[in-house]
């Protein structure tokens, strides 16, 4: 498998094959994932990798926007709380309102844009069988009930 620690995004678009997967989706599809191991300092396989990071990155943003404002509170109560109100409100009552709540939908989207743009590097469709139990039989709806 080769060393893809450079991360070059240069355009390197995908050209279909007839429905045959690329180096990654293929290293994806051959990879055992049920046994291989799950280190969160040092995954074993560049998906992983790349996930963790991902991750990661979202975490660390996560705990700045909601932890924050309350730390930046405990460090400068004046500043936070008198000297600079927003729309009539102290800076840290907004900050924890408006911004923390809108910092979780950004991070929510940036997310799902990530992951999405992971999919697609890896050649992982989640749509391809779908639903489908396999062998052709009728899949069972998640309620119990059979799918149209």
């Amino acid at each position: 498998m080769p060393d893809n620690t450079s991360h070059d995004s240069s355009d390197r678009r995908a050209e279909t094959d007839g429905g045959m997967a690329g180096q990654p989706g293929q290293a994806h599809r051959n990879t055992d994932y049920l046994n291989a191991e799950v280190n969160l300092l040092n995954p074993s396989t560049p998906f992983m990798r790349d996930h963790l990071r991902v991750v990661w990155t979202g975490f660390i943003s996560w705990a700045i926007i909601v932890f924050g404002p309350v730390l930046l509170t405990a460090a400068a109560p004046g500043v936070m709380t008198t000297q600079i109100p927003v729309i009539g409100f102290p800076l840290h009552y907004f900050l924890v309102a408006i911004v923390a709540p809108g910092g979780a939908l950004v991070l929510s989207a940036w997310y799902a844009r990530k992951r999405d743009q992971l999919d697609a590097k890896y050649g992982i469709d989640h749509t391809a069988g779908a639903g489908s139990a396999g062998g052709g039989e009728d899949a069972t709806a998640a309620d119990g009930g059979v799918s149209e």
